[in-house]
């Protein structure tokens, strides 16, 4: 055998649980101790787990600890570890035919964590791994530890105190202790390779008030949790009797308090929130919100009272989708689309540039969202219904826009960008397809619409067009006055060399090469930007698939990003996984409604999954937007909501994912009210 430091402990963990009725011996492995490479930013001690006899065995080899419930801290992460994630490991249908490796990792150097909580998002569906729990609190230090600690351990006490200085565990399964080291090793450094201890921890703990706390915690989740690994107290400010109100709510702790605020998107909102801050009895840091209408709002309140934020000005351009329209034809020196104050201007654009107008066409609210009251037009008489509806959608709500872009319809691909940018410079870009809906569809019809059918699969678009969203959309968002932020974009690719067609072996469609190629040079389209994260569906593809946590980014550049400290941690979090790679390929299924009435399944989604474990086995999150009770608007409204949303996720690539998100919209059904 090598000398101890090489070798690793010659001890060994005889684990008791009275509570769960577990017993198991945590047998070292003497060639899995230390860090893999010299560069590595953990090390790691690893232990082969078997269920045990109620005493641990005779070994002249190793020297057994007894540790039980006791010496764990009540509800801490160490406790339920060793326990809960222990015992459902040994009681898995999975640990009959693989051996099972406990996994502690230590750090390398001092420092804070830039979120507490890295470890187990970055390992989220990593294969083959059962368990990840991080040992770690918001904002707390990090110690540097040797693996020389792991020596002269000869007490249960011992082992807590060696414990405390752990980043966190994982248990994983394989074919033999050898295959699962392994593996565990080459996950671990494609997840965690980024410098995600930062030498420097934040100055103080720091307070954001939320405007508008959605609709749900099912919608908002990932946002009360990214704040909480982070060390940000969440102030919410919402219309009262929003779920976050009630000091006694299930999710009340995840705020410090709730303000009663109207947030309607009306003038006076910056003032209100003004207001709102001054009263407040503690200090305020920052303020963000999600909500395209309010932005321009909560900008405007940051700037009078010197909190950080980027321009109320350019958010206003943002979120008008006149104004970047003028902008983008303004660089491009194209004047093919209208911008329209109200429908009254119509007769006389049309008098002076009718002749110009190519249709089909677009008309489209300056304001809105979700792709409402959006339509396509083939004449003129089509023309003028649709800026009718189009200018009234909004005009009696707080926004009072009644303006309309008419715009040319592209037929080329659709894609969605996002961008986290810093001081100008894009830190991360993910480029996605949207799948063609009932708008692009050269048939129409009344009920044809722009609702996203499948979207969030990444790009199959030919890396020079990649090239050119990448390089165009940033400059329009410079251009409307950012300078750091996270970025929604919706663009097409006018004179794309691929479309889609019907796939030839499952008739699905999908992106093709043209058959004739176009002599067109191919362009950015851009068609609107937000300027804050994509939806959530969205939101948590990109953090599944490439671990990139839009709302942790977005809750730090409410704070400022003037201090390198927090530079630090949004470059961190701002970087995917090794190499740029998914973890798998992601889809979004966009469930639509398909009749009208009241919802009567308790929750349509789990209950269809449950009824087709085919389909379950590929998903890896769900949101419910319609429960029992709601209305559900049939396909004929003109209010386009979803009954929910399915990601579904394939590490065999795009075409077995693509087949999985048309099976879910296929095959997906719920029960009204009345029906049988």
């Amino acid at each position: 055998m090598a000398n101890r430091e090489d070798a690793g402990p010659s001890w060994g963990i005889f684990l008791r649980s009275n509570k769960y009725h577990l017993y198991a011996n945590l047998t070292p492995l003497w060639s899995s101790r230390s860090a893999s490479s010299p560069s590595s930013l953990h090390w790691h001690l690893d232990f082969h787990v078997a269920a045990a006899a109620h005493a641990p065995p005779d070994s002249p080899d190793i020297s057994w600890i007894t540790v039980d419930d006791s010496h764990f801290p009540e509800h801490s992460a160490q406790h339920a570890f060793f326990t809960l994630d222990v015992f459902a490991a040994l009681t898995s249908p999975k640990a009959q035919d693989s051996v099972i490796i406990l996994r502690l990792l230590f750090p390398v150097s001092a420092g804070t964590p830039i979120r507490s909580d890295y470890i187990e998002y970055r390992l989220r569906d990593a294969p083959a791994i059962h368990a990840v729990r991080s040992f770690l609190t918001p904002l707390a230090k990090i110690t540097e530890a040797s693996p020389s600690i792991t020596r002269n351990i000869v007490s249960a006490q011992n082992v807590c105190d060696l414990l405390r200085h752990s980043l966190g565990g994982l248990i994983s399964y394989g074919s033999s202790p050898e295959s699962a080291t392994q593996s565990l090793t080459s996950e671990l450094d494609y997840r965690l390779s980024v410098p995600w201890v930062a030498p420097s921890p934040p100055a103080q703990r720091q307070r954001i008030l939320w405007i508008q706390g959605r609709a749900n915690i099912l919608s908002s989740q990932q946002f009360y949790l990214a704040a909480q690994a982070l060390g940000i107290t969440l102030v919410v400010a919402d219309a009262p009797g929003h779920w976050m109100q009630d000091p006694s709510s299930p999710h009340a702790h995840l705020r410090e308090a709730f303000v009663e605020l109207n947030i309607d998107g009306d003038a006076a909102l910056a003032q209100r929130i003004v207001d709102a801050v001054r009263a407040y009895p503690e200090r305020i840091d920052g303020i963000v919100t999600i909500s395209d209408a309010r932005l321009p709002h909560v900008a405007k309140a940051c700037e009078v009272l010197g909190l950080p934020s980027e321009g109320a000005e350019a958010y206003k351009i943002a979120g008008d989708k006149g104004a970047t329209r003028r902008l983008v034809e303004s660089r491009n020196g194209q004047g093919e689309s209208l911008v329209l104050a109200g429908a009254e201007e119509l007769e006389a654009e049309l008098q002076s540039r009718g002749d110009l107008l190519r249709f089909p066409m677009i008309v489209k609210p300056c304001a809105g969202w979700n792709s409402d009251c959006v339509a396509k037009v083939s004449d003129v008489a089509e023309l003028r219904a649709a800026v009718c509806r189009a200018s009234e959608r909004h005009a009696a709500s707080p926004l009072g826009s009644k303006g309309v872009v008419v715009e040319p319809y592209i037929d080329g691909p659709e894609v969605d960008a996002d961008f986290v940018i810093l001081d100008g410079e894009v830190l991360f870009c993910y480029i996605t397809d949207d799948f063609p809906c009932s708008g692009d569809s050269s048939q129409g019809g009344k009920n044809s619409n722009f609702m996203e059918t499948v979207m969030d699969v990444p790009t199959a678009l030919p890396d020079n067009e990649q090239a050119i969203l990448r390089e165009s959309l940033p400059m329009t968002i410079k251009q409307c006055g950012f300078k750091s932020g996270i970025f929604h974009c919706e663009a097409r690719v006018r004179g794309s060399s691929v479309h889609y067609r019907p796939r030839e072996d499952n008739s699905i469609l999908d992106l093709h090469p043209r058959e004739i190629v176009t002599q067109e040079q191919p362009s950015c389209y851009l068609h609107e930007i937000n300027a804050r994260p994509p939806g959530y569906a969205n939101t948590i593809s990109a953090l599944l698939a490439h671990g990139v946590d839009y709302y942790a980014i977005r809750l730090l550049l409410a704070l400022g990003y003037g201090r390198e400290e927090e530079k630090q941690r949004i470059r961190a979090l701002a970087q995917p996984f090794r190499g740029g790679k998914p973890q798998y390929t992601p889809a979004i299924a966009v469930l639509p409604p398909t009749r009208e009435g009241v919802m009567g399944s308790d929750d349509c989604v789990v209950e269809f999954l449950e009824a087709n474990p085919d389909l379950k086995e590929h998903v890896v999150w769900t949101e419910t937007v319609k429960w029992k009770g709601d209305p559900v608007q049939g396909p004929a409204s003109s209010e386009l909501w979803t009954v929910g949303h399915v990601i579904v996720a394939s590490r065999k690539g795009r075409k077995v994912c693509v087949e999985m998100a048309h099976r879910v919209r296929e095959k997906f059904d719920y029960k009204l009210l009345g029906e049988p």
